[in-house]
C-alpha cells in the first residue's frame, strides 16, 4: 500500500514467477514494480470507520511476508486442493520470490504455525506486462520442509470470492511495518472505479499491502470469503486511512484455476 510514494518496499532477488496467459501458467524472470498512476477513482469519501485495532493474532490464516529478516507485506491462506496456497498483492513480489517466506498468525516475534518458504508465484499476464493496477493480486505456493501437514490444515483458509459485487461488509487484517502484531478494521466496501473497490479503514500504512478483505467472517475463527486484498490503485492507496483493491472477477478465477488444476 502507498504512503506518498510507496506503502511497500521489497528487496528480494530475482526469481521465476508464473504468469497466467490464456488460462495457462508460464514462467517469466521477474515482475514489474507497482504502477502509481491515477485510476480515476471517485472523489467522494468512503464511509468512516473505527481506527484499526491491534490484535495478537486476529486470524490464523493471515500472516506476514518476510524478506531479509523483516516483514514488508501481508498475505493470507486461501483454500486449495493441496492446502498450500497463499494470496497477496502482485506488487508485493517486487523483482521475484527468492528468499521470500510467509509466517501465518505472526505476532510478537513468534510464528505459531512455522515459517513457510515461497516456492512459486502466479500473477496475471497483464500485471507482468504493465503492472495493470486492476490485476494487482498474486497466488503464492508455499512449503515447509519436514512438515507433513499442509499449511491449510494447520491454519484454516478463506474461500476465494469472485464477482461478489462492490458493496460488502468486510474484516480487514494487515501487518503495519514494523509492528509485531496485525491491526484489524471492519467496514463496508464501495466502488471507486470500473475494476477498483475501496474501504475506509484508518491505520493501514506500510506493510499492509496484500491484507485480505474478508466477508462473512466466522466470529470464532475469523475465516470467511476473501473478496479483495490491499493493492490496486496507487498500490493500495495514497493515504493509510483509505485502502483499495482490484475487483475480484473472472481474472482472479482464471489465475486461481491455473495454479490449482
Amino acid at each position: 500500500m502507498l504512503i506518498n510514494v510507496s506503502r511497500v518496499v521489497v528487496a528480494v532477488a530475482s526469481a521465476a514467477v508464473l504468469v497466467l496467459t490464456g488460462g495457462a501458467a508460464t514462467v517469466v524472470d521477474s515482475v514489474a514494480p507497482a504502477d502509481s498512476g491515477d485510476s480515476g477513482a471517485a472523489a467522494a469519501s468512503a464511509a468512516a470507520s473505527e481506527p484499526a485495532k491491534p490484535a495478537a493474532s486476529a486470524n490464523s490464516a493471515v500472516g506476514a511476508l518476510f524478506a531479509g529478516g523483516k516483514h514488508f507485506c501481508t498475505a493470507s491462506v486461501v483454500h486449495s486442493p493441496a492446502g498450500d496456497l497463499v494470496l497477496t498483492a502482485a506488487h508485493c513480489l517486487g523483482a521475484g520470490t527468492a528468499g521470500l517466506t510467509f509466517e501465518p498468525g505472526y505476532h510478537d516475534g513468534v510464528a505459531p504455525f512455522g515459517t513457510w518458504t515461497v516456492t512459486a508465484a502466479a500473477v496475471p499476464a497483464g500485471w507482468a506486462a504493465s503492472a495493470d493496477q486492476d490485476l494487482d493480486f498474486a497466488f503464492l505456493t508455499v512449503a515447509r520442509p519436514g512438515t507433513a501437514a499442509s499449511l491449510e490444515s494447520l491454519t484454516g483458509a478463506n474461500q476465494l470470492g469472485v464477482s461478489r459485487g462492490f458493496t460488502n461488509a468486510i474484516t480487514l487484517t494487515g501487518y503495519p511495518d514494523p509492528a509485531d502484531a496485525p491491526v484489524v478494521c471492519e467496514n463496508t466496501t464501495t466502488r471507486s472505479d470500473t475494476y477498483q473497490q475501496r474501504v475506509a479503514c484508518p491505520g493501514f500504512p506500510d506493510g499492509t499491502s496484500g491484507a485480505p478483505w474478508v466477508t462473512g467472517a466466522d466470529p470464532a475463527t475469523g475465516l470467511g470469503t476473501v473478496v479483495g486484498v490491499i493493492g490496486g490503485y496507487e498500490a493500495g492507496g495514497d493515504t493509510p486511512d483509505v485502502s483499495y483493491s482490484a475487483y475480484f472477477d473472472d481474472d482472479i478465477q482464471r489465475l486461481y484455476d491455473s495454479v490449482t488444476s
